[in-house]
């Protein structure tokens, strides 16, 4: 699976727009795109086609960011679900540093977790919990 990219943004309209524009311009393609942002800073979590040119694009952007192995996890589609992965990795000393909502299928839902020790992550989140 490619990288994982949690890029600080600015939290003002144009933001995401400058930066998936000059993805765009570059050829990149998203595949998988989250986000948020409170007071005067935004972020925005993302896996693309091309990982070279979206460092690139970041690196020259002058960004700041995380890039870290996409591990894909299932998670129980049920209240709780989400708490258990997340407790389990808290409890192993695992921080996270960003997620992605991949969808639901039967009672599963499909995330990629983006984390400081992806050594530890990786079998917690490649149980089936």
């Amino acid at each position: 699976m490619s990288r994982q990219f949690v890029v600080q943004l600015p939290n003002r309209p144009g933001a995401l727009a400058s930066l998936s524009e000059t993805l765009a311009a570059r050829g990149v393609d998203l595949r998988a795109i989250g986000g948020g942002g409170i007071g005067d800073v935004g972020h925005v979590i993302l896996t693309t086609a091309d990982d070279p040119t979206t460092r690139a694009v970041l690196d020259e952007g002058g960004y700041t960011y995380i890039e870290g192995e996409s591990i894909l996890a299932e998670v129980g589609d049920r209240p709780g679900g989400m708490a258990g992965v997340a407790r389990a990795l808290a409890d192993a000393g695992v921080n996270i540093y960003g997620h992605l909502f991949l969808g639901r299928w039967g009672d599963r839902a499909m995330f990629t977790f983006v984390v400081d020790d992806p050594a530890k992550a990786r079998p917690i989140l490649e149980r089936k919990g």
